[in-house]
Formats: C-alpha cells, sequence, structure tokens
C-alpha cells in the first residue's frame, strides 16, 4: 500500500461533544458536523488515490510498481481507499485500464517507429 499520511489513517475529531458543552441545536450542529467531517476525510482520500496515480504514472520505477500494484492487484486496501474517498473502486479501476491501455498502445507505436 503507498505512503498514506498520519492522518489519512486517524478517525475524523468528532466535534459534537464540543458543540454540546457550548449549547446550541444538536441535532444541526451534529448533521453540520457530519457533513463537514465527511467532506473533509473524502478529500483526504481523494488527495491519497490522486497522488498514487501521480506516482504511477511520472514517478520513479519503484514508486510506479508501487503504486500500480495497488491501483490494480491490491483489493482490500483499494476497496476501502475508494469507499473512503466516496468512489466507486470498479469505476476508477475500469478508468485507469483504458488509461494504462492507451499508455501501452503509445508505447508501442512509438517503439516501432524506431
Amino acid at each position: 500500500m503507498p505512503y498514506l499520511p498520519r492522518a489519512a489513517n486517524e478517525a475524523p475529531v468528532n466535534r459534537q461533544a464540543e458543540r454540546e458543552k457550548e449549547g446550541g441545536n444538536m441535532s444541526v450542529s451534529m448533521l453540520q458536523s457530519a457533513e463537514v467531517e465527511e467532506t473533509a476525510e473524502q478529500k483526504l482520500w481523494r488527495a491519497v488515490i490522486a497522488s498514487t496515480v501521480e506516482e504511477w504514472v511520472n514517478g520513479p520505477l519503484r514508486k510506479k510498481r508501487e503504486a500500480e500494484q495497488f491501483l490494480f492487484s491490491d483489493n482490500q486496501d483499494y476497496r476501502t481507499v475508494c469507499y473512503s474517498a466516496g468512489i466507486n473502486p470498479e469505476n476508477l479501476r475500469s478508468h485507469l485500464e483504458k488509461f494504462r491501455s492507451r499508455k501501452i498502445s503509445d508505447l508501442q507505436s512509438l517503439a516501432s517507429r524506431n
């Protein structure tokens, strides 16, 4: 699995208890808190996926291999990260497979010209 920032491995901070101490409408505060935390968590996991794809496309060879392993062979961690990001893992992998196929065919045609 690619390197994950420390914050990605930690649960979002629950600010609901703080809001309850301050008073206010608990159900509204809870809903707002959940929406903010979900969005922040999803953004974090999307950044993890984007970073992994970037490493796969442009990283040094070792990082490319690790990223490719994660994106195309790993199932459990890959699915967990995708679901945490709010992304359908099958759809993402399908798009990445298409990109990989195009990349390979482009390299093959370039090699045949030389």
